[in-house]
């Protein structure tokens, strides 16, 4: 019945069409512009636009899924060679029922959103052209209308004016964000029961419903009970017309969340109470507590926490105070752990899709931290002493502004790292409620803290450490061997983003800073005024590189016999019911690179895949491709590393940890 009132709908909307058009020619009823969030985008880089529409009143435009009537919009997008464009994203539509049929319409100005690339040569003039195909109807009349709009942009520096960021993220901000689990649903006489995660203590403000991004998944116009059922929502409703994966917009008022749900059993909403509106984020503070003490024991973590060590065996012979500087190395931590978590809670609400050290993928801050670990490196190693006040001396030495500045690093170096319990704890902060949110994001600082505060407040504790002595000079030797090692691996990272060139400049600027200290420190022990004057100049001149730093983008590399993940190549792989290994890395990313090197790219693993005819789909997340942000981010993640197992014959894969094995690896390969 609904497809015969369908085929019936469409048959008079081309009618009306006809007759609006022989009315009314060359009205368009809806003004659309073609809008750039920048009008310099940057050579490799990307640039949001926005089709800017307002419809005149009376009239309505049609969402992605126009529903039971009406056609979505079409683009035929006119670019310069080696660029290309994304999908269009659309904001949360309206809901309108005409004589029994649903429709998903724009009634109100709104922008859908499409991202940008611009190839790596590009220069100059850049034209950007688009057709646009629409429809706009009233209650009684629709008219098929027409756009073809054009922008000259400039290939520059990426500038955006305060007015059209605060534009863009207004826009933004009312697309849909991306729900990091996976729904299910169930059929039962024709009715629909999906269920989709969802923290009982996110917050949802408004009536809640369903668009359907799949067609004829089911009846538009039956009604639709949504409900809060603990950790989910329970959507209800009938007249199924279609199984298969369902795609769409889970609504609460203005506010959307785009989940992907297959078939799979739903029970009923329980009878009992649902659960306390905090107990997501309770368990996800605990979670990041856990995972935030694992990473003391990461390799990315260690060379700063040594410093610490160093510290606190001093205070506990020299009657220092530990208690002052645990609390302040604990302060340091939380503080960066607060302000990044903060941070990425804001561009994501801005409508940017990034995850967990979504820092690193800026090469400056790769040089900016090259630079301090080198500065501390050499200082450990002992080409220098400041007796002056400042960050590199503080970390290497005793006191409240020193601990404060150690932990401070310490949170800053640990966020490429990700270990067990971690990574579900931060996937559910990023759609709990920002207060609880935040909380997770200190609940990780307080674990990465944790070792150091019992130290500080348990005397017997500090009492096991070693009284200092002459050792200690010796040790301090040792441990600059670590913090080599980690600039070493800055400075790679540095290259994989920037090219030789980029490394170049990094190391470079890092030699210009240290021979600023080295000098400096030489001025100070012969009693020269001005001592700092060396340094300040010379550190100048080194942080001077970061503003003519730029990304190099490069072809992800995958290692021998691997591919380069698509959603599209993963679905074609699936539905064959090959076996298949998909795992997401990036360079900076250290445990990400501990599991390549340890374990999948061995030649004991690489054997047991070739055997066993297992596809190998390698996702590189370095430069922070939003389409890969949003695939990790269904899995309930939030960055990098993340391993998934699809075996034949389930759609669901599995979830593997953080931390692989090669016999983890083979017996999934041999089917055990």
């Amino acid at each position: 019945m609904a497809a015969v009132r369908f085929g019936l709908m469409a048959l008079l909307l081309c009618l009306f069409a006809g007759a609006a058009r022989a009315q009314a020619p060359g009205e368009q009823h809806v003004d659309i512009t073609l809008v750039a969030e920048s009008e310099r985008p940057v050579a490799g880089g990307e640039v949001t636009l926005a089709l800017a529409s307002v419809p005149e009143k009376g009239w309505h435009a049609y969402w992605l899924n126009p529903g039971d009537a009406g056609l979505p919009a079409r683009a035929e997008w006119t670019l310069p060679s080696g660029a290309s464009v994304g999908e269009i994203r659309y904001p949360v539509p309206q809901r309108l029922l005409i004589a029994g049929l649903m429709n998903y319409v724009y009634e109100a100005p709104f922008a859908p959103l499409v991202t940008l690339k611009v190839p790596a040569g590009a220069s100059g003039n850049f034209p950007v052209k688009v057709h646009l195909d629409y429809l706009v109807c009233t209650d009684a009349i629709c008219v098929p209308g027409k756009a073809d709009l054009s922008t000259v942009l400039q290939v520059g520096d990426g500038t955006i004016t305060a007015d059209r960021r605060a534009q863009f993220d207004a826009w933004r901000a009312a697309l849909p964000r991306p729900l990091g689990a996976q729904g299910s649903y169930q059929v039962e006489n024709k009715a629909l029961r999906l269920a989709i995660p969802f923290p009982a203590a996110a917050k949802a403000e408004g009536e809640g419903y369903f668009f359907p991004a799949t067609h004829g998944a089911f009846d538009y116009a039956a009604p639709q009970k949504v409900t809060r059922d603990g950790d989910r929502v329970l959507v209800e409703t009938g007249g199924v017309k279609a199984v298969g994966p369902i795609e769409g917009m889970l609504a609460f008022g203005k506010q959307g969340y785009w989940v992907k749900a297959l078939p799979g059993p739903v029970p009923a909403a329980r009878a009992a109470p649902a659960a306390a509106p905090w107990s997501a984020a309770v368990l996800a503070f605990f979670g990041a507590v856990l995972g935030g003490l694992i990473l003391n024991i990461m390799p990315c973590v260690f060379p700063i926490l040594s410093l610490k060590a160093l510290s606190l065996a001093k205070a506990n012979a020299e009657g220092g105070s530990p208690r002052a500087e645990a609390l302040a190395y604990t302060a340091g931590v939380i503080a960066v752990c607060l302000a990044l978590g903060g941070t990425l809670l804001a561009l994501r609400a801005g409508g940017a899709t990034l995850g967990w050290a979504f820092q690193l993928q800026d090469p400056r801050v790769i040089l900016i931290l090259l630079l301090l670990v080198a500065g501390i490196a050499f200082n450990l190693a002992g080409l220098f002493e400041l007796s002056a006040p400042g960050f590199v001396n503080r970390a290497a030495s005793r006191g409240t502004g020193g601990a404060f500045a150690t932990g401070a690093l310490a949170a800053f170096v640990a966020t490429p790292c990700t270990g067990p319990f971690m990574a579900g704890a931060l996937g559910a902060a990023l759609i709990l409620p920002w207060p609880a949110a935040l909380a997770v994001f200190g609940g990780l600082g307080l674990g990465i803290a944790l070792p150091f505060l019992l130290l500080g407040f348990v005397p017997p504790l500090r009492r096991l450490l070693p009284r200092p002595g002459a050792w200690m000079e010796t040790l301090r030797r040792i441990l600059s061997v670590p913090m080599f090692l980690t600039a070493l691996a800055l400075a790679w990272v540095l290259g994989q983003q920037t090219g030789v060139a980029g490394m170049t400049i990094g190391l470079g600027a890092a030699l210009l800073a240290t021979l600023g200290l080295w000098w400096t420190g030489l001025r100070q022990r012969r009693g020269k005024a001005l001592a700092w004057l060396p340094a300040g100049l010379l550190v100048l001149a080194a942080l001077g590189a970061i503003a003519w730093l730029r990304a190099a983008p490069a072809e992800a590399k995958q290692p021998s016999g691997a591919e380069k993940f698509s959603e599209a190549r993963l679905a074609e792989l699936t539905a064959q019911n090959k076996p298949v290994f998909a795992y997401f890395t990036a360079d900076w990313c250290l445990t990400c690179k501990v599991n390549e090197n340890a374990v999948i790219e061995t030649a004991a693993v690489e054997k047991a895949f070739a055997d066993n005819q297992v596809t190998v789909l390698v996702g590189d997340w370095t430069d922070g491709d939003p389409a890969l942000g949003r695939f990790i981010e269904r899995h309930n993640r939030a960055g990098v590393p993340l391993y998934l197992w699809y075996k034949p014959g389930e759609a669901e894969p599995r979830v593997l940890p953080q931390v692989l094995t090669q016999a983890m690896l083979q017996d999934l390969a041999a089917g055990k």
